[in-house]
């Protein structure tokens, strides 16, 4: 036998060992979800009274927390900004929820439809599907209006999915769940929270568990088949992540729905905010790590979140 004989049996001796791990994993998952899902219209009580007083997200998050503007302001006003920016993250969470349910919908055409991934994969679209229709009713619940994507972030949108394949899928998966996963874990234990922010923030944790563990281990399975240019645009163009998160989590927006005057000079002081920078180093230092063990992140990557704020 040659050496390139050997270097192929080798290489579908690990794609069958990663397809079999991989249906093992799936139908772990699978046990998972019908053991512990949720469905929002019934584990949220829609009908409860919002408590006086309290926040929508903990103080310590809100973007412009420990300012001298955040200072000035009255606490009816720095609830009010903590309402819009629980909408507008959750309606970011609405876009992201689309994008992967979109991606992973192109991905079952070329899909066995009789493995246990694409039945995994189709449960995380209904639980997807079902954090969409949670986050939708809390906005509406919490007494704001969602945040629309302008139409070049539409446009962006229906081409992304296209292009999410192999790794660069399951990166992207991370980027946008584990960004939140990590704030959420803080926030939904915090005591001077809205009832109905915690629990959402408890059921979206749990599921996400899910989530995030089968988007590492699909990165992890294919990192020894992945080929040089797969690796390459995986591990830097996940860094355009930075600079469209920070927009989005400073949106001018939400500040002149909280009856701030001058918007777009409030971002600015919220971008240089301190806590707002710790708050994103705390959001992407889980993935950073990751990212850093399966050898993805490359140097424009690295570069992008540095100078967004998200890497020290």
């Amino acid at each position: 036998m040659t050496s390139t004989d050997t270097r192929r049996r080798g290489h579908a001796e690990r794609g069958d060992y990663d397809r079999d791990a991989r249906l093992g994993v799936a139908r772990r998952l699978l046990k998972g979800s019908s053991n512990r899902s949720y469905d929002p219209i019934v584990d949220l009580d829609f009908d409860a009274p919002l408590e006086e007083g309290k926040f929508f997200l903990p103080p310590k998050v809100v973007t412009l927390y420990g300012t001298d503007l955040w200072e000035s302001m009255t606490t009816e006003q720095q609830i009010e900004l903590s309402r819009q920016e629980l909408a507008n993250i959750l309606s970011v969470g609405i876009w992201f929820e689309n994008l992967l349910n979109r991606a992973l919908l192109i991905r079952l055409m070329r899909e066995d439809p009789a493995a246990a991934t694409s039945h995994y994969e189709l449960t995380e679209m209904g639980d997807e599907c079902r954090h969409m229709t949670m986050f939708g009713k809390v906005i509406e619940r919490v007494g704001a209006r969602a945040f629309a994507m302008r139409r070049w972030e539409r446009a962006v949108m229906h081409v992304l999915p296209l292009t999410m394949r192999g790794t660069m899928l399951w990166v992207v998966t991370l980027v946008g769940e584990e960004l939140f996963d990590a704030l959420q874990r803080v926030i939904k234990d915090d005591p001077e929270l809205q009832p109905i922010v915690a629990r959402l923030m408890q059921i979206h944790v749990t599921e996400e568990a899910r989530h995030i563990g089968f988007a590492r281990d699909g990165v992890l399975r294919r990192m020894p088949i992945r080929s040089r240019t797969e690796t390459l645009l995986s591990a830097n163009l996940h860094g355009l992540g930075g600079p469209v998160f920070r927009r989005l989590f400073t949106n001018p927006e939400m500040y002149r729905r909280a009856g701030l005057p001058n918007p777009r000079e409030v971002t600015r002081i919220a971008r240089a905010n301190p806590y707002f920078r710790e708050s994103q180093l705390l959001s992407f230092a889980p993935l950073a790590a990751f990212l850093r063990q399966a050898d993805l992140m490359g140097p424009i990557g690295e570069r992008l979140w540095r100078r967004t704020g998200f890497l020290p």
